[in-house]
């Protein structure tokens, strides 16, 4: 009976339960986990330590990296509390996403070998290899479609989108960028492009009036950014899409200053459960590029479909 109180009092840990119930699923690293929690290494490995122990959890060692699970035998008289627990815990819906993602990109062999790539393109000069070129290339071949560019500031993306849309409809709650960007509109002759004055997370677009809806490193200046996914679905026709490009979580405090950001990026998983909370489906988020100078910002693509 001792060792049963022994292994509750471990548990009474919110951090630790999370953990072993993680465990219970699937054979983790320090880092995934962290990725999955969201916490810092130190608490992380405290808890494991803990974990271990109490002879709750267990290690290996595959190469560099060091995989936890737990052990079975200690968990034995444990595990009809431990699956009560795991329906009852907020937590948990959000950790068993997390954990489906970081899987996935166990597997995503091909994601990895982009994510390689992405780092070494424009590493050797070539002359005219360029990623706006490419990007340039690329937007050419978007077939017609009706866009919102949402929080599209004075309206770059939007001009480059409305060479090949049907049209594009681009929103920002600034006046001034507002009528920069519509002035740039009518002096390059663009008629399929409109800017509107209004809020990301209540565009003035009609419900299902879109193909596609695009935050373009907006959604991280949005004050509810789940509002925002719920009204991108709104406004989006039956199997259109939405595009989010966006910071990956980061701590670099002097952002909400010196870019007025009010949310410090995110990470996959939050992006994933806010698409799935808005009613899209097919989703897809990866890291696609990294920045090699401090403070070595990363960008997040996450693709859905309504």
């Amino acid at each position: 009976m001792s060792s049963i109180v022994k292994s509750l009092r471990a548990l009474s840990d919110p951090t630790r339960l999370r953990l072993l119930l993680l465990l219970m699923e699937e054979e983790l690293t320090v880092a995934e986990l962290q990725e999955i929690l969201g916490m810092g290494q130190s608490r992380i490995s405290a808890s494991l330590s803990l974990l271990k122990r109490e002879g709750l959890a267990i290690d290996r060692r595959v190469g560099k990296n060091i995989f936890y699970s737990v052990r079975r035998e200690g968990l034995s008289e444990l595990e009809t509390v431990l699956a009560a627990v795991k329906r009852e815990l907020t937590e948990s819906a959000a950790d068993q996403l997390a954990l489906e993602l970081v899987l996935r990109k166990r597997k995503d062999k091909a994601a990895e070998y982009f994510n390689r790539l992405a780092g070494k393109f424009g590493r050797t000069y070539i002359p005219g290899r360029s990623w706006q070129a490419l990007a340039h290339a690329l937007l050419r071949l978007m077939p017609p479609m009706v866009i919102a560019d949402l929080g599209a500031g004075e309206g770059t993306l939007s001009q480059l989108l409305a060479r090949t849309s049907k049209r594009v409809i681009a929103i920002d709650n600034s006046e001034k960028m507002v009528e920069f960007g519509a002035e740039l509109a009518r002096e390059h002759g663009f008629k399929n492009l409109e800017y509107r004055l209004g809020d990301i997370e209540d565009p003035p677009i009609a419900d299902g009036d879109v193909d596609l809806a695009l935050f373009s490193q907006a959604l991280h200046h949005a004050a509810s950014p789940q509002k925002a996914v719920h009204a991108a679905h709104r406004i989006l026709k039956t199997g259109g899409k939405i595009v989010v490009l966006d910071l990956v979580s980061h701590g670099y405090e002097q952002a909400r200053e010196l870019y007025a950001h009010l949310w410090m990026g995110f990470s996959e998983a939050e992006l994933h459960q806010m698409l799935k909370a808005a009613g899209f489906r097919n989703i897809e988020v990866s890291i696609v590029a990294r920045e090699t100078q401090t403070p070595n910002f990363q960008t997040v693509l996450a693709t859905a479909v309504k």
